[in-house]
């Protein structure tokens, strides 16, 4: 589980592919010729990260003649959630209140 879980979230660590999965999430299918970055990036390494996308199982493309359409798989998302121990274990996604834990660390390293 924890290897599934790790190659999972190795795949979407990189802000490219991270950028693509946003991007399908916006549009149920798109084109690989719309799916360009800001700045863009050359096509052969566009393929790339929509290659580790596909072999991480999150995406699946369709040819349609010399294009490829892309999407999300439909387990993709809950997947990908369920691959953040936090999500499953409990712990709040806002950190905003752990300020008095912050303060008590800065408190211990001023102690030293």
């Amino acid at each position: 589980m924890l290897g599934e879980s790790a190659a999972l979230l190795s795949a979407v660590a990189d802000p490219i592919r991270l950028f693509l999965i946003h991007q399908l999430v916006e549009r149920d299918t798109a084109c690989v010729c719309d799916l360009q970055t800001s700045p863009p990036i050359p096509d052969n390494l566009l393929s790339y990260h929509l290659k580790v996308l596909r072999d991480a199982d999150l995406v699946t493309g369709r040819r349609r003649g010399r294009w490829v359409d892309y999407s999300l798989l439909p387990d993709a998302l809950d997947r990908l959630e369920s691959a953040i121990p936090t999500a499953r274990l409990g712990v709040p996604r806002d950190f905003s209140n752990s300020s008095d834990a912050r303060a008590d660390d800065g408190d211990t390293e001023k102690s030293r």
